[in-house]
């Protein structure tokens, strides 16, 4: 029987780009600023859904790793969060009034067709007072160009504390 661990070998972490935040602070102090208006009035649980579906949509890494964790710091549980990638299939882990965000965040985030289709705005709108839905809006356009400033530069994921922005 032996008694030595075995070692596993990660791929070699990828390095940054660039660091835009360094480069651009007045446009990353913007975003933060944005970023602090947008989620006023929503639900903090339901704030990181959104911002979790975007980024898994839009493949940013860095945004699933640090939405991930606050969202469990928040207090979400870590099925809702795995399930979030498949849920249209796992519905029943969700409210009406998620699942409504959900659909709002994948309309907002694609744009194939170019445009948000009416039935899905409209279902948001059936959950979400005005004042709510405009915010839920501004939160999806948010991460949305989060996603693009960490795909685009390609900010790496691993290293996030739950708040370390906040």
């Amino acid at each position: 029987m032996s008694t030595a661990q075995e070692t596993v070998e990660y791929a070699t972490e990828h390095t940054p780009r660039l660091s835009w935040a360094e480069h651009a602070p007045e446009v990353y102090k913007a975003m933060v600023r944005l970023d602090t208006a947008a989620k006023k009035g929503l639900d903090p649980k339901l704030y990181e859904l959104v911002k979790i579906r975007a980024s898994q949509i839009n493949h940013c890494a860095f945004c699933l790793d640090m939405h991930t964790k606050d969202a469990l710091a928040a207090g979400e549980s870590v099925e809702r969060v795995v399930q979030l990638g498949a849920w249209e299939e796992s519905r029943h882990f969700y409210t009406e009034k998620e699942l409504a965000a959900i659909e709002l965040t994948e309309a907002v985030t694609v744009l194939t067709e170019g445009f948000v289709p009416d039935e899905v705005y409209e279902k948001a709108a059936k959950h979400f007072e005005e004042a709510e839905l405009a915010q839920l809006i501004a939160a999806i356009t948010v991460i949305n160009a989060w996603n693009r400033f960490g795909v685009t530069t390609r900010m790496v994921p691993g290293h996030y504390r739950p708040g370390q922005y906040a």
